[in-house]
């Protein structure tokens, strides 16, 4: 790999990790999330759809990199599949907490 190549590819990373980042969402004591619009399950599903479509995008571009597509090149598949790889693995991650938190409550003596 070139150092053309590394460069090209470490300003995509930049790019793509600036596009990441989450919208700065201002809590207030004094409003309940759900006045907000904000509520866990309409976040979570919204996240699922989000890594659905990252999933897509991912074996799209993957497949056209395999037919040898001529827009399509190493790099950006790559990032695209480990993106889709790393909110898979955040989805699950927070599956298995809120599993353990239910389990917690149900475990709970009244």
């Amino acid at each position: 790999m070139s150092q053309i190549d590394v460069n090209s590819l470490l300003s995509q990373m930049r790019q793509m990790s600036s596009q990441v980042r989450m919208p700065d969402v201002a809590y207030s004591s004094a409003a309940p999330a759900t006045s907000q619009g904000l509520d866990f399950g309409t976040l979570f599903k919204q996240s699922l759809a989000k890594v659905g479509e990252t999933q897509m995008q991912a074996g799209n571009m993957a497949a056209s990199f395999e037919r040898g597509d001529p827009g399509s090149d190493l790099a950006s598949t790559m990032v695209a599949v480990q993106k889709a790889d790393l909110s898979l693995r955040a989805v699950t991650a927070v599956r298995s907490k809120l599993l353990d938190a239910y389990k917690d409550i149900m475990n709970m003596s009244v």
